[in-house]
């Protein structure tokens, strides 16, 4: 992998951009060209900046985004926002684009500006599936422009209540961010087009201070996952030093002595792969010319976890498919860190693309959300635990099954076969295409395949292989440059590209060209060994230029797939493979150094490009590191061989098989095992460890264990389960004990399901145990109160409900009932006594209800009887009769009951109106008739009434008002006729509508009266017939509860007055209207003598005096009053002419004299260096400010070893205010420092202390 950094180094003249910018600024200064497109970095992540000119005038700024867009994930229909505030002088231009259209529809995408925030806006109105896309926002002026991206995602409104999400809103966080641990769990895991979302579930407000927040949170929990990871700890004689950064991002960080196992990616790599992955796509089209056929692959998930419903004691399983193969993925439960153990079990398979979590023996406390995490990449899924649907009887306990997610693939190792076919396909597509164009040199023969991810061969093959069009300076100027700078080559690894050359550049030798980018490859790619002899302390490693003419190499062999490392069983194979590029080369396999031959144990061979070394039947002596080398290269695996203990397949199938033993008789369970010695033996039933005591015997040898239940009873049934654990892992099985015995008896009181003259129907509950048999059968008998003697009824099937129809009427009976198993009969359950029926007929259903009716047929429905007389009902007979007659007659005949609860009467008379009742039926006969329904019409449906028209007030006062209008139109088949109206009125401060009439009225007129004087009403009317009400007609304006006026009377006399200086005061009489009407106001209009038109001064005004300011001596004015209400405005009352002569004066103006003043100063500290005491791990920041005139030149010393080259310290100077900031401290840090600012007209210098903390508890802990 690359390794990126940064540089700290300032220069007085010019900026300091990545060593690529150096070399083209120094190329187009000795040219005499000004202009080249720069790529530099924004302070805002995922902005990409360009510059057009190398040297910036003075006060001028490229444009840059000081808050982008935010990705918005938001629900079909609504309305979408994305917000932008940019800066750069002069002020740039903002536009807009999207990725997969066009943004032409004006009412569907509107763009806005808001002036008081600095806003740049995009609304999307409506929003559809079709508008999911990227968006990007360019800012551009004449010194640069600047981009970024965002996206919209629309969703379907969700309506399953099972909706994880949805739950996230029962929690709410603070708008500071500081609380709540499932916000930011939910934060950590979620990717980043759903931070938005999530923020607005939890209804926090301040985005961007959570932005930040989250990034300080990843840092920890990154930090954190590092130590526990599989990482070979820090060696002082080992210097090498992997560097992860983050693409777009202002920190990184190092993971000392971090050994990445061939083509794996660890944790940040996948980190730093989705970044990469995120950025490429903004690169500018033209520079960024990549086949159709060669895609991103990003590390994402093929097949996600799906939600799993199970039941208690099953196991429940998660399985996810990966894009690419990894090592481990992190799985939490409910917001925390899953590990493997007794309670989850977390697997992966061979080829590393599946992962998969077990959690055994569920219980409902393990209900909750449950994710898989690879990087900031996550999917979530609920684990629901339900209550045993169908639990055994006598608290047995059945076998644990394994539930999956219901809808999830059946052959997921085909998916994950297919997957892992296409990221060998891409990568070999890959590779052929960067030599195919651009040659063989251009992968060097250190770099093999194997250490490229896809999306390094698509950075090379999109960016030109790595070329930067440099020419003019010599390379070893060039490496000394970098060298002496301490600046980072690999510091812009991802703009590489980025920068466009002029055509003067253009014009330089090809060979120029090609031997600078090849020393500048060669430069971006750290060598991967040193010396073993160099100190631990030298934190830096040497760079290498060769001469130009060595660079361009063939690549030879290169790795398809590396090896992987493998867990193996001890006396099992394992076996290690890999993939090269040729089939023609041959190979090496070394074992911790030593060259292997096959031989009984060793087994190796060649199949085309792979190589594969079998290892027949492991021992432990096979465990240690392998190495396969071939054309001089190579790649290393570990091989771990464990004992851990197993048990003899032949015993553990019969073990798992139920044991079965009657009430009273042993049970033995007995198994055979292999393993490491010591190895601990434990005995579980129903989770339960069990220990010798009277029943219960355990017998433990170094190679089997047996157990022996004496005199089994049906509560010692259940799940039996032996767990082997030694040093190397642990293993268990499970079985089921399961005891027999006669059932026990029925569970009463019986209940009486119907009870008529003829017959008495009962039912009753089955045995609480059925002695692990199923009931086949129940023995009844019949006992008649009064008698002694019992009727044997016979056997019934297993069915617990019988219907006796040998009774007679009102004779009182008691039945005995045994349930009969394959294991024999029970005790009796004797029942209750039960009374045979006498007449008893039902009570009367509720009214019929009408549903529809029609011209031909009239739609009933009713409610059964409350009381149905101790029997079923049988069915009902339903009458009818006539408006007007006293006649009742039968839709049905007797001997065709109506079984439902509705019926359709179509023996009806068009036009006529009826009303219907109903009657129900049991065993004892007809019961009494309900009361009769509402009186319906034989008619279709009308159609509502159209809305009334020429609604008007006529006349008001303070406590009536009178209504007119015209009645709707009649229009057959849209509209009927009008029956009646109701009209409706509400105050102007209130919201609800209130009914003037109860009942309607058929006149077209009507007075309103109890109104509350001076009062604001709005008035409608709403038309009614039989078909429904019609929309209602609302009077434009409100009504005012007062007499009809005219305009208002104009104010009495005007009087002008001067108080102050340059000010007039208007006073007048008041209207005489004022004292009726309290809505009535004042207007004042001015006429200036040196203008035509008049101009109102004050409005609104509910006082008789107003104050004119700004009045010119020497000026005639004019003033009028006017009288304002609601109804309109009166006449104007006119002032006298206010205004005198006055002189004019003579103007003199004196021009100071002008002096030439030297700003010229030697350099001074205005705010100095403070103390700084640390804790060890944080960051300190140190900063002071100068002034100087020339600019003073800034040096950073630390115990007077400068440190302006120094790459871990980074160092900015703006506009006199001199910052350092150490990202980690530690002991080397403590020390002085000083700053010296030098011009020249002097010097000045500052300097402080800084103290770390813990320094002296870390090295004790080292040297224990």
């Amino acid at each position: 992998m690359w390794k990126r950094g940064k540089s700290t180094g300032t220069t007085a003249n010019r900026q300091c951009f990545s060593l690529v910018h150096q070399y083209i600024q120094r190329f187009n200064e000795v040219s005499g060209n000004k202009t080249a497109a720069i790529r530099k970095r924004s302070k805002t992540s995922g902005v990409i900046i360009t510059q057009y000119l190398v040297n910036m005038p003075e006060g001028k700024s490229t444009p840059d985004f000081q808050c982008k867009p935010v990705a918005v994930t938001i629900e079909k229909g609504k309305l979408a926002v994305f917000k932008a505030v940019v800066t750069g002088d002069p002020k740039p231009d903002v536009s807009w684009r999207r990725a997969k259209g066009t943004l032409s529809d004006k009412e569907k995408f509107q763009t806005k500006y808001d002036e008081s925030t600095e806003e740049h806006i995009l609304e999307i109105h409506k929003v559809s599936v079709a508008e999911t896309d990227t968006y990007k926002c360019f800012a551009a002026n004449e010194y640069g422009k600047a981009v970024c991206t965002t996206t919209l995602t629309v969703t379907e409104a969700s309506t399953n209540p099972a909706d994880f999400r949805k739950l996230l809103k029962k929690s709410k966080v603070a708008a500071d961010g500081e609380s709540d641990e499932m916000f930011w769990d939910a934060m950590l895991k979620a990717d980043r087009n759903d931070y938005e979302r999530i923020c607005s579930e939890f209804g926090v407000k301040d985005l961007h201070l959570i932005l930040k927040k989250l990034d300080e949170k990843k840092k920890e929990r990154s930090q954190n996952k590092r130590k526990q990871d599989d990482i070979i700890p820090y060696d002082e004689n080992e210097t090498e030093k992997h560097s992860l950064k983050s693409v777009g991002r202002t920190t990184n960080f190092s993971v000392d002595g971090l050994m990445q196992k061939d083509t794996e990616l660890c944790k940040g790599d996948i980190q730093e792969a989705n970044l990469r992955n995120a950025w490429l796509p903004q690169m500018d089209p033209e520079k960024f010319i990549l086949p159709a056929e060669f895609k991103f692959s990003k590390v994402d998930f093929v097949i996600k976890i799906q939600e799993i419903k199970a039941e208690e004691r099953e196991d429940a399983l998660f399985e996810c498919v990966l894009t690419h193969p990894l090592p481990n993925i992190t799985w939490t439960g409910k917001g925390n860190i899953l590990e493997d153990g007794e309670k989850y079990n977390l697997t992966m398979s061979d080829h590393k693309l599946i992962h998969r979590l077990l959690i055994k023996d569920c219980q409902m406390l393990d209900k909750g959300i449950y994710s898989a995490v690879v990087g900031n990449i996550s999917c979530n899924a609920w684990l629901i635990v339900e209550a045993d649907s169908n639990p055994a009887p006598g608290g047995e306990r059945r076998p644990r099954k394994t539930t999956v997610a219901r809808g999830a693939p059946t052959d997921i190792e085909k998916v994950a076969q297919e997957q892992q076919l296409k990221i060998q396909g891409e990568m070999e597509k890959l590779l052929a295409a960067v030599n195919a164009k651009y040659g063989a040199g251009h992968i060097t023969d250190k770099l093999s395949l194997e250490e490229l991810t896809l999306e390094e061969l698509t950075l090379i093959l999109s960016t030109g292989g790595k070329h930067s069009q440099v020419t003019g300076q010599d390379p070893k100027e060039l490496t000394s440059e970098n060298e002496s700078s301490g600046y980072d080559e690999d510091e812009d690894a991802t703009d590489q590209d980025k920068h466009t050359i002029s055509p003067k550049q253009d014009q330089k030798p090809k060979d120029a060209l090609d031997g600078e980018s090849a020393r500048l490859k060669d430069d971006i790619r750290c060598d991967e060994t040193e010396d073993e002899t160099e100190s631990s302390t030298h934190m830096r490693r040497k760079r290498y230029a060769p001469p130009i003419e060595d660079l361009v190499v063939d690549p030879g062999v290169q790795f398809i797939c590396g090896l992987t490392d493998v867990s193996a069983i001890i006396n099992e194979i394992a076996e290690l493979t890999c993939k090269l590029s040729s089939e023609d080369c041959e190979g090496v396999w070394f074992r911790d150094g030593k060259q292997i031959f096959q031989d009984e144990s060793f087994s190796i061979t060649k199949d085309g490009p792979i190589h594969k070394l079998v290892i027949s039947k492991c021992t432990e002596e096979h465990s240690g590191k392998y190495r396969f080398e071939a054309d001089g290269r190579k790649t290393e695996a570990i091989i771990n061989v464990k004992d851990p203990p197993r048990f003899d397949l032949e015993d553990l199938s019969a073990f798992t098989e139920p044991k079965t033993v009657k009430v009273g008789h042993n049970a033995i369970f007995k198994l055979h095992f292999l393993g490491h010695k010591p190895i601990k033996i434990q005995w579980f039933r129903e989770g339960e460890e069990l220990q010798d005591d009277n029943n219960t015997r355990i017998e433990k040898s170094a190679s089997h264990s047996r157990l022996l239940l004496s005199r089994c009873q049906r509560k010692d049934m259940g799940e039996i389960k032996i767990k082997l654990k030694n040093e190397h892992g642990f293993t268990e099985a499970l079985s089921q004990l399961i005891v027999l015995d006669k059932p026990t008896p029925p569970l009463g009181p019986a209940e009486v399901t119907e009870s008529s003259a003829t017959c008495i129907e009962f039912r009753w509950r089955p045995p609480k145990d059925d002695g692990g048999s199923p009931v086949i059968n129940y023995i009844m008998e019949r006992q008649q109160v009064g008698r002694n003697t019992w009727k044997k009824i016979g056997e019934i099937p297993g069915v617990s409900s019988y219907r006796d129809t040998g009774v007679e009427r009102g004779r009182k009976y008691c039945y005995r009932i045994r349930a009969v198993t394959a294991e024999g009969t029970s005790e009796v359950m004797e029942t209750e006594e039960m009374q045979a029926g006498t007449l008893a007929f039902p009570g009367p259903p509720a009214p019929p209800k009408v549903v529809s009716a029609f011209d031909d047929c009239i739609n009933l429905s009713w409610a059964p009887p409350s009381n149905t007389g101790g029997s079923r009902i049988l069915g009902y007979i339903l009458e009818k009769r006539k408006k007007g007659s006293n006649l009742w007659s039968v839709v049905n005949a007797n001997d065709e009951l109506i079984k439902e609860k509705k019926y359709a009467v179509k023996d009806v008379v068009a036009g006529m109106e009826y009303e219907f009742r109903v009657t129900a039926i049991n065993l004892s006969g007809a019961g009494e008739f309900s009361s009769p329904s509402d009186f319906v019409f034989a008619r279709d449906p009308k159609k509502p009434p159209g809305k009334v028209t020429g609604l008007k007030v006529t006349e008001t006062s303070y406590n009536h008002l009178v209504l007119t209008w015209t009645k709707p139109e009649d229009k057959p088949g849209i509209q009927d006729e009008a029956r009646g109206y109701f009209v409706e009125i509400r105050r102007a401060d209130c919201i609800e509508w209130s009914r003037c009439n109860s009942t309607p009225i058929i006149m077209t007129s009507f007075s309103v009266k109890g109104l509350k004087s001076m009062d604001m009403y709005w008035v409608r009317v709403i038309a009614i017939n039989d078909g429904g009400e019609s929309e209602p007609e609302e009077l434009p304006n409100y009504v005012l509860a007062m007499p009809s006026p005219d305009d208002p009377k104009p104010p009495g006399p005007v009087e002008l007055e001067e108080n102050v200086s340059g000010t007039v005061t208007v006073i007048w009489e008041p209207s005489p209207d004022e004292k009726r009407d309290d809505r009535l106001h004042y207007t004042v209009s001015k006429l200036d003598c040196t203008k035509r038109s008049w101009v109102t001064v004050a409005d609104r005004l509910f006082n008789n005096k107003f104050t004119v300011c700004n009045i010119m001596h020497g000026r005639e004015y004019h003033f009028r009053v006017y009288a304002k209400n609601d109804m309109g405005i009166s006449a104007p009352s006119e002032s006298p002419t206010w205004g005198v002569e006055k002189k004019k004066e003579k103007f003199l103006v004196s021009v100071p004299t002008m002096k030439d003043c030297d700003l010229r100063c030697a350099p001074s500290f205005i705010v100095p260096l403070k103390l700084h005491t640390a804790p060890k791990g944080y960051e300190c920041y140190m900063s002071c400010a100068v002034k100087g005139n020339p600019k003073p030149r800034i040096t950073w010393y630390r115990n007077h070893i400068s440190l302006n080259t120094n790459t871990n310290y980074y160092i900015s100077n703006t506009c006199g205010v001199c910052t350092m900031l150490i990202l980690r401290v530690g002991p080397k840090d403590m020390g002085e420092y000083s700053v010296i600012a030098e011009n020249s007209l002097g010097r000045d210098e500052c300097s402080t202390i800084l103290n770390v903390r813990g320094e002296k508890k870390i090295y004790w802990l080292y040297l224990q």
